[in-house]
């Protein structure tokens, strides 16, 4: 076989490929074989039916078609490797007609992976916010805790805010209630500004069986960003009541036996907390000087297939919530041109990201062990809602074991940069990035601490494309 390749551009190559037609020959045996065992021929048994009668009964282009098709991917993949190419996508392939006897020639026109220099990463400085923590947040925090364990009581008083209420709502426009705009027994704490804006005014100081109207811009459905009128009934009011904060609530609520204790540990588990958010925001922001430093022409097909990947994620997304594109976009408060734009220099920084993390992975020889991908399969499989069995057997059936496999590293590539960059936080004190990230500590929600920055299927990253 004999093969050539020419640059079209930067990110586009056509290979022209021309192999004998005995190379060919084992295909066109196995295609006849294959043509065979599948026809049934008078005076013949199945499988061994003769090449001639093939040609006979169905015509000699029947048997190369299927040899082609066959040996097509081969060949193809043959010549990429001897021209040493890094091929993205899907090629676009032309073939000339085989005469039998003859060459098969074809040419295949590839996006492939830019070529560029790594840029320099050990200079990098970023700065991020100090991790101090308050005795308010402190004192937030427990009292979130405190709620947890405390219980609700029906009360017969107007309701007011902190709350929990239940209520039926019903959204009409111009005097036309929506189908999909009721809802009955629904629970709500006041306060909380989880429902349509306007509710807990609207409630506060009504109770049980009383009705309010008011107006507001509908969240989801089919009329979602449009104005519509709200009648909320009250059916029911509770009030939460707490336990006290004292020794023994500590005993409830953790492993310590005083309040002083358990208070110590809650300002502990905040810093650190705070301290991961800081290594996660100094990622984002040495992953941005980096794509700064390099100018990449990016393959027009990568781009393309992550915007279309993106908008159909989006499609589902908008029916999931049974809305339209217009009543989201309205949501947004932006235009589908302007999320366009958006979404394109998202995908644009992602894509460029992700060949520049490739390329520092490969000039660092980083390798994935065993142990690294099964964790990143338990993160992905958890960020999915699903099984790690589960979301394994789906990766593995879909032929994404690769792909996750880049994924793990490029996050260990951003991390080399991480950890070679100068990291200071407002007060201008150096964060030991190194220590914070270090894989065998665990934040306060027994993960590690690198799945607080930005997963690999994150903007930064963009869908992935062998």
């Amino acid at each position: 076989m004999k093969s050539a390749v020419e640059t079209l551009d930067p990110t586009r190559v056509r290979l022209t490929v021309e192999v004998p037609f005995e190379e060919l020959k084992p295909s066109l045996d196995a295609a006849y074989k294959k043509i065979a065992e599948q026809v049934s021929i008078p005076g013949f048994r199945k499988g061994k039916v003769p090449a001639a009668v093939i040609d006979q009964r169905f015509g000699r282009g029947a048997a190369l078609e299927e040899a082609i098709n066959s040996s097509l991917p081969q060949f193809y993949g043959q010549a990429v490797e001897e021209n040493k190419i890094e091929v993205v996508g899907q090629p676009d392939v032309d073939l000339s007609e085989l005469e039998p006897g003859q060459a098969l020639k074809f040419t295949a026109e590839v996006d492939v992976r830019p070529e560029f220099d790594v840029p320099a990463y050990d200079d990098i400085e970023v700065e991020v916010e100090d991790a101090a923590v308050s005795d308010e947040a402190v004192s937030e925090r427990i009292e979130e805790i405190r709620k947890r364990f405390g219980s609700l009581k029906e009360v017969e008083r107007e309701v007011a805010d902190g709350d929990f209420v239940t209520l039926d709502l019903a959204a009409s426009i111009e005097g036309e209630v929506l189908e999909d705009g009721t809802a009955k027994g629904m629970s709500y704490e006041v306060g909380s500004t989880q429902l349509i804006e306007g509710t807990d005014e609207a409630i506060i100081g009504k109770k049980a069986g009383e009705t309010a109207t008011f107006t507001s811009k509908l969240l989801g459905g089919s009329h979602a960003g449009e104005e519509a009128t709200i009648e909320v009934t009250v059916t029911a009011v509770k009030e939460r009541e707490l336990p006290e904060l004292d020794d023994e609530f500590a005993q409830l609520a953790s492993e310590f036996d005083t309040m002083e204790e358990f208070r110590t540990n809650v300002r502990e588990t905040l810093e650190r907390s705070e301290q991961f958010e800081q290594v996660a925001s100094a990622r984002d922001k040495v992953l941005e000087v980096l794509l700064e430093r390099v100018d990449i022409p990016l393959p027009k097909s990568v781009v393309d297939a992550e915007l279309a990947w993106r908008n159909e994620a989006l499609d589902r997304q908008i029916a999931m919530g049974g809305m339209t594109r217009e009543g989201f976009f309205k949501l947004q408060e932006k235009t589908e041109d302007e999320y366009n734009a958006e979404l394109a220099d998202e995908v644009r920084d992602g894509v460029k990201a992700q060949f520049i993390l490739d390329k520092l992975a490969n000039a660092e020889e980083i390798s994935v062990n065993e142990g690294e991908l099964t964790n990143h399969l338990i993160q992905r499989a958890s960020q999915a809602g699903m099984r790690p069995d589960e979301f394994a057997q789906q990766i593995s059936s879909a032929g994404q074991i690769p792909a996750l496999v880049g994924e793990v590293r490029r996050g260990k590539a951003l991390n080399l940069v991480l950890e070679a960059a100068t990291v200071k936080d407002a007060s201008g004190n150096e964060v030991d990035v190194k220590k914070i990230n270090a894989p065998d500590v665990e934040d306060t929600d027994g993960e590690n601490p690198d799945s607080h920055g930005r997963a690999p299927e994150d903007e930064h990253y963009g869908h992935k494309h062998d």
